[in-house]
């Protein structure tokens, strides 16, 4: 089954998202989709996540817990949020590949390293893996693509990351990971009448937006 996966390396939990896919032995095929989390959060008038900071802190915690606990090496890079907009258009260049994705996402959370930094970002580059990308990174078709990727995932109603998509339905945040699983296990899984119901619930009330 076809799984079309959005993420920005940003977001230290769709590093963890992406190493349970990888892991996961049904037959799935990933389709790798970067985009620029900013861009989403702007279009659907949200902050994110490490924008309010008790939260910010909360998930920071978090995530050390969560890598622990699923044995993942993590190490927080020097300041967060951080701009991904190289590393998104790396992944680009280097045309989705998952290996180049995997290395991308541990250089940034396992590694603790930021493309800001011209050493690590050299470092990184001098992989093999890079050879032919890194050269692309500043080309304005990269740069399209990743405009493009970023409209096609508003247009199919993602709203954050990490987001998977399958036959329309969409999965969003690492918490979802098993929701996702079991509906590739059981498609009908949306079928029932309570599912139904709740995917068309009224809303009864409104948050009128404070003034400023």
């Amino acid at each position: 089954m076809v799984v079309d996966w959005y993420f920005d390396f940003v977001s230290p939990f769709s590093y963890l998202q992406l190493r349970r896919l990888l892991a996961e032995p049904k037959q799935i095929e990933l389709r790798f989709h970067p985009v620029l989390l900013a861009a989403l959060l702007n279009h659907w008038g949200q902050l994110g996540p490490a924008e309010i900071p008790p939260k910010r802190v909360f998930l920071y915690r978090q995530l050390v817990w969560r890598a622990r606990r699923e044995r993942l090496p993590v190490r927080m890079p020097q300041g967060h949020p951080f701009n991904s907009l190289k590393l998104l258009r790396l992944a680009l260049a280097a045309d989705c590949d998952a290996r180049a994705i995997e290395q991308i996402f541990g250089f940034v959370w396992s590694d603790g390293q930021l493309p800001d930094d011209e050493a690590a970002w050299a470092s990184l580059l001098a992989d093999p893996t890079f050879a032919e990308a890194g050269k692309r990174v500043g080309d304005p078709d990269i740069k399209e693509a990743l405009r493009r990727n970023t409209e096609l995932a508003i247009a199919r109603g993602v709203f954050g990351v990490p987001t998977a998509v399958v036959n329309g339905q969409v999965f969003w945040g690492y918490d979802s990971t098993d929701m996702l699983f079991d509906y590739l296990r059981d498609p009908k899984m949306f079928d029932d009448p309570e599912m139904r119901r709740v995917s068309t619930l009224p809303v009864l009330a409104a948050r009128i937006p404070a003034r400023k």
